[in-house]
């Protein structure tokens, strides 16, 4: 989002067609971390296994244009792209971009797995897992996702990685 307002452009999800509309879940790392000293040291959890996640569904075409808000953006239709192909080239951009928003020296390579982003976005089926083993259980933690981007990219700002 950051390089694409940097170059003008509006965001666009760029992962495969059907995948924009379909159900996914995701998992906050600090909640996966909280599950997991919860599975270890809850008696009632020895020699099982669960699924965690935040607890709430999302569509990337419900969530895209809150991204590019908060990015000040303009949305524009997908556009399926490999982003490990297309973001490959902006190492340079980015190197001017930390310099000029004052951000903190990271790599390029070390920002973003652009690879990773083209997996995630390239589920075009349905997909969740069924958290409510660990709830039966007692972790009865959640995160709602809008609200975990959100603290990502306040985090970012506020470590200086993104301006």
């Amino acid at each position: 989002a950051s390089i694409c307002k940097e170059l003008g452009l509006p965001l666009r999800f760029p992962g495969k067609p059907g995948a924009y509309d379909k159900l996914l879940e995701m998992t906050d790392a600090g909640l996966l971390a909280k599950a997991t000293v919860w599975a270890a040291t809850d008696i009632r959890c020895a020699n099982q296994a669960f699924n965690i996640n935040n607890g709430d569904l999302f569509r990337w075409s419900e969530m895209w244009p809150k991204i590019a808000r908060y990015f000040d953006l303009e949305t524009a239709p997908p556009l399926p792209m490999q982003l490990d192909v297309v973001m490959a080239d902006k190492a340079g951009l980015w190197d001017s971009m930390t310099g000029r928003h004052g951000l903190e020296r990271h790599a390029y390579k070390d920002v973003s797995s652009w690879g990773f982003a083209d997996f995630v976005f390239s589920w075009d089926y349905d997909l969740f897992a069924d958290g409510s083993k660990a709830r039966r259980f007692g972790f009865h933690e959640y995160v709602e996702t809008e609200t975990m981007f959100m603290d990502i990219f306040d985090d970012l700002r506020r470590r200086k990685v993104i301006p």
